[in-house]
């Protein structure tokens, strides 16, 4: 234990700051540093956790049922990349007008797809009628 004079003499004389690090403890523990490298340290580390932490990871992907065969292709490759991605996908059908009166059309379309995505996915959620919309949850294949 060395008083606060002493301390605050040695940071002087080492051209360095007295940064209290534990405020709570009794006697409060000091530390002799260079606080602005010691914030730059931080906040480095802060931006390394950052860009390593995973959003949210639901991406969504809204599809037809007068969906052309070549446009259905291309949907998939996509929704293929977002599951390698590691991502969760939600396929959402959407109908309009008349096109609710033959929801077994869109969800052919959405079953044909989860087969054709079975190597890189897996349903988690089967397709269900949510108001005008039918929503299929596809999630990405353990390794």
């Amino acid at each position: 234990m060395v008083p606060t004079r002493d301390a605050l003499a040695r940071a002087q004389a080492a051209e360095l700051d007295l940064v209290e690090v534990a405020p709570t403890a009794n006697p409060p523990v000091c530390r002799i540093m260079d606080f602005g490298k010691y914030k730059y340290e931080q906040a480095k580390r802060d931006r390394v956790a950052h860009k390593k932490s995973k959003t949210s990871g639901l991406k969504g992907m809204r599809l037809s049922p007068k969906i052309g065969l070549h446009d259905l292709e291309t949907k998939t490759r996509a929704i293929t990349t977002f599951l390698k991605d590691g991502d969760k996908v939600r396929v959402s059908m959407w109908f309009r007008g008349r096109e609710m009166a033959h929801p077994q059309i869109g969800e052919q379309i959405l079953k044909r797809m989860a087969v054709q995505l079975a190597e890189v996915s897996v349903v988690e959620r089967p397709p269900l009628m949510e108001g005008r919309n039918m929503i299929m949850i596809l999630a990405p294949k353990k390794n």
